[in-house]
């Protein structure tokens, strides 16, 4: 027992100094941002211009707060009069954005879909952002199943909101995603790439999963000749992990 008390305590000073000796963390406090992990979407952004002024974004996952203060200043130009709005969820009790609505409710909620798009003004998003993250155990296949489900959950919304060309960036660890979900990722938008931005600690599993140029899937040829009531019928939901796609 005082041997795990030891390598405790030994964990936790480790943590602490690597925290305080860490470049974002001071940086973070510089500029007044809530969390390191900012810079994991500035930099994302600075790479592939997710964020655009006027847009509609939409933060899943958003506590304590980081990337919902980048996503309200890239949304809300000082230059022209566009203007934007943040929605930002997260399912813990958190401290407010200025400029965002935010929300307390869990994503995996049979309401929180309705609760998003009432936010939204029931019109739709340029950006999902999700940095949801489940409770790991430690266990490689069931953290990996976790965050799956949170996946597939923020991705069947984004599927239900984007606009035509809207981005979807998710997190996900570095053993992938099934190839279900990713196959439909590639029908349903023009790129679908891996990312780890700098700000992202080597020694994290975390890597980001980062969709641009959302369109409506094209059907299989062989559906396009098969005569309007073929075109009428709705394609069965893809599947991964041995569940649909959806909300719980």
């Amino acid at each position: 027992m005082n041997k795990a008390r030891g390598r405790g305590a030994s964990l936790s000073s480790l943590w602490m100094q690597r925290h305080f000796h860490d470049p974002y963390v001071a940086e973070a406090r510089r500029l007044g941002y809530r969390s390191r992990s900012a810079f994991k979407l500035l930099e994302m952004d600075r790479k592939l211009r997710l964020l655009k002024p006027g847009q509609q974004v939409v933060d899943l996952g958003a506590a304590p707060g980081g990337w919902t203060q980048v996503a309200v200043e890239a949304v809300f130009s000082h230059h022209t009069e566009l203007c934007g709005h943040v929605v930002a969820v997260d399912r813990n009790a958190w401290t407010t954005v200025p400029g965002a609505t935010c929300l307390t409710c869990d994503v995996m909620a049979a309401d929180s879909a309705r609760l998003l798009k009432q936010a939204l003004g029931n019109g739709k998003a340029n950006v999902i952002l999700s940095d949801l993250s489940p409770n790991t155990t430690g266990h490689q296949q069931t953290d990996q199943l976790r965050i799956l489900t949170l996946v597939e959950a923020a991705y069947v919304f984004a599927l239900d909101v984007l606009a035509p060309g809207g981005s979807f960036v998710a997190k996900i660890f570095q053993s992938g995603i099934e190839s279900a979900l990713l196959a439909d990722m590639k029908r349903h938008f023009t790129s679908v790439r891996h990312i780890k931005p700098p700000a992202s600690r080597k020694e994290s599993a975390e890597i980001y999963l980062v969709a641009q140029g959302f369109h409506q899937a094209v059907r299989p040829l062989h559906a396009q000749h098969e005569g309007p009531a073929s075109a009428a019928a709705p394609e069965p939901p893809p599947r991964c992990c041995g569940t649909p796609f959806g909300l719980a």
